[in-house]
């Protein structure tokens, strides 16, 4: 079963590096071979009530409960949480009734003039609108295929025409997606735009992504991407989550270090170089240390694949 992956709105955020809550949010629980990731929780675990309550969810096959969260988060009666992850499981059943229901939400959002939940005024059409884009557009692939919805989502990046729905549902295409993306990110003219598709690419969990990831990590420079933003190379190798590409970040990590390429006191946060916040990045966003997580997974690189910073030394430190 595909990772509950949860999307909430800031489009042009896609160039930067997402704080949970207001930029796109990925969840994935309980799939062997591969770490826990979560950006709405701070180190989650499998076995507590925050990680049941999510698998819960995915795990539903009906798409009505889950449309009734989503009704009940937007009304302030059910934590907004649930909601997102009933949306993101929705997506994922590609039903044509409520890739329906979404698109009809949407258009009354888009027209909405207040607070479209007066229920629950903090709630905007931002918060929701790439969450239905992403319904919308997994339905279109059962419709019209991977290829078209491909082409219709790489014509809207030029022109920063898109969300993070459209981020998701990029990650998750057939179609040459990934060496589509890649390819563009090798050739974009501009910084602004190497970041948007480094930041793209950090959606997919292809594993033929962990040599150029890596490679980011470790030399940023030699891509034309500025070092802060070079952590989008370790959300994907995260995001990947499995022995070898969590391997991988360590290794590029060590090599980061021994290089010096983040020594700069400019790139620090909190107190804590770059590398250090990198590193504890993994503790909120996995629950675990990269050496705890390969130590667990074990031979598991060969299986199917699929926050805020902590402060902490980095995993090669310890």
């Amino acid at each position: 079963m595909r990772s509950a992956v949860l999307l909430i709105a800031v489009p042009l955020a896609l160039a930067v590096h997402p704080a949970s809550g207001v930029a796109q949010v990925q969840i994935r629980v309980g799939q062997p071979g591969r770490a826990t990731y979560s950006e709405l929780h701070e180190a989650l675990r499998e076995g507590t009530p925050a990680a049941d309550s999510v698998l819960a969810i995915t795990r539903v096959k009906a798409p009505g409960p889950l449309w009734r969260h989503l009704r009940a988060a937007a009304r302030g009666t059910e934590d907004w949480n649930v909601g997102l992850v009933a949306l993101t499981r929705l997506a994922e059943l590609r039903s044509r009734a409520y890739a329906d229901s979404a698109a009809r939400l949407r258009r009354r959002l888009e027209q909405a003039e207040g607070p479209p939940f007066p229920e629950n005024p903090g709630i905007t059409a931002e918060d929701l609108e790439p969450s239905l884009q992403a319904i919308i557009l997994e339905r279109r692939r059962v419709t019209r295929g991977d290829s078209a919805v491909l082409t219709d989502i790489l014509a809207r990046i030029p022109t920063r025409k898109y969300d993070h729905g459209d981020a998701w549902v990029l990650g998750r295409l057939g179609a040459g997606a990934a060496d589509s993306v890649a390819a563009r990110f090798r050739t974009a003219d501009s910084e602004e735009f190497r970041v948007r598709y480094l930041t793209l690419l950090s959606y997919f969990t292809d594993p033929k992504l962990i040599p150029l990831l890596t490679q980011v990590y470790v030399a940023p420079d030699s891509f034309g991407v500025p070092k802060r933003y070079a952590i989008r190379a370790s959300d994907g190798l995260m995001w990947i989550g499995t022995t070898a590409s969590l391997k991988a970040l360590l290794d590029a990590r060590e090599r980061a270090q021994a290089s010096g390429v983040y020594a700069d006191p400019g790139l620090g946060r909190g107190g804590y170089d770059f590398l250090a916040n990198d590193s504890s990045s993994v503790i909120s966003r996995t629950g675990r240390w990269l050496t705890t997580w390969l130590a667990d997974l074990g031979d598991s690189a060969a299986a199917p694949l699929s926050g805020t910073a902590g402060r902490a030394r980095p995993d090669s430190a310890r």
